[in-house]
């Protein structure tokens, strides 16, 4: 599955209709710039790097509503004469390597597309976090080729993937015409959402290792105190470490979600892109003098060290 985040809104659905800032810089425009605007804003023929279970399903989209998409291999240059968006659907791993063989002319048409984890500080160190388009993806692709199973919860029944960035409307559109949804969201609402994706999946996974390797809807129904207490903790870090402000009702948000796939499994994976977030914060107020903002986090990653179901230093 793609993260916490592992849309079909409808026409008249918009950022302030779902409770979100409205993005900025609406202006009077010349016919070109219409134009130009309008082609970011539809769906039209893109590159994809990465031919797993979600690349294909984004390319099926688009060839079911007539584009033909170029299918890029992790490994392979990106054509410096090209045009459109380049949509990145590789794990973590992978990432530095696809934008040292995408050239400069490109890198703001890069669409990170599903990522699980924490990768600001990296797209930040890699020169294309603020110019790219980031994709926070609530889609679960059982196997090649099956129609994926969106993100709505009875929480928020007009979908929990989101977008921000150059190419957010285009994203919207693809997936909206593959009967997804998508909400379209400024920089603030995007990274607040991205921090409950990073939330969700480091404690549903850590709390589900804890109690025996049960599935995330186990954690939810059994042991949803734990969850509560340690995203709360997460939450404030956040807060404090990041300053970012959280609409009410995040923790009822990420248990809503966990309840749409609760048969996934649990396990801890990804360290470095996943829970060594909220380690490092804790052993850099450590070595400032500073209390440890996420206990609880701590206390049972330490365990499930100890226990052998993660290794690091």
């Amino acid at each position: 599955f793609v993260g916490l985040s592992e849309g079909f809104l409808a026409p008249s659905v918009t950022a302030g209709a779902l409770g979100l800032k409205p993005r900025l810089g609406a202006c009077k425009s010349s016919p070109l710039s219409i134009r130009a605007a309008a082609s970011m804003t539809e769906d039209r023929d893109c590159a994809i790097v990465g031919a797993g279970r979600i690349g294909q399903t984004l390319q099926k989209f688009g060839k079911d509503s007539g584009f033909s998409d170029v299918m890029i291999g992790r490994e392979d240059n990106i054509d410096p004469s090209g045009s459109g968006p380049i949509y990145v659907c590789t794990r973590n791993d992978a990432l530095a390597s696809v934008i040292e063989k995408c050239p400069e002319s490109r890198r703001s048409d890069l669409v990170f597309y599903g990522q699980n984890g924490y990768i600001e500080d990296f797209l930040k160190d890699q020169g294309v976090f603020g110019d790219s388009t980031q994709v926070l993806v609530y889609m679960a692709v059982a196997k090649l080729g099956e129609k994926p199973t969106d993100g709505i919860t009875d929480r928020n029944p007009e979908g929990l993937t989101a977008a921000t960035g150059k190419w957010a409307d285009q994203v919207a559109a693809r997936l909206k015409n593959g009967g997804m949804t998508c909400n379209v969201l400024n920089e603030d609402d995007f990274r607040a959402s991205m921090y409950e994706k990073l939330i969700w999946i480091s404690a549903f996974m850590l709390l589900g290792v804890h109690h025996g390797g049960i599935t995330v809807g186990e954690v939810e129904k059994d042991h949803k105190a734990d969850f509560a207490k340690m995203s709360e903790e997460m939450l404030k870090c956040v807060a404090e470490e990041r300053g970012v402000k959280f609409e009410d009702g995040s923790v009822e948000r990420l248990c809503s979600y966990a309840r749409s796939v609760a048969h996934f499994p649990t396990a801890l994976k990804e360290f470095e892109w996943r829970n060594k977030f909220w380690l490092d914060i804790t052993r850099a107020r450590e070595a400032a003098g500073k209390p440890d903002l996420t206990p609880f986090h701590t206390e049972l990653l330490l365990k499930a060290r100890d226990d052998g179901n993660i290794k690091f230093d």
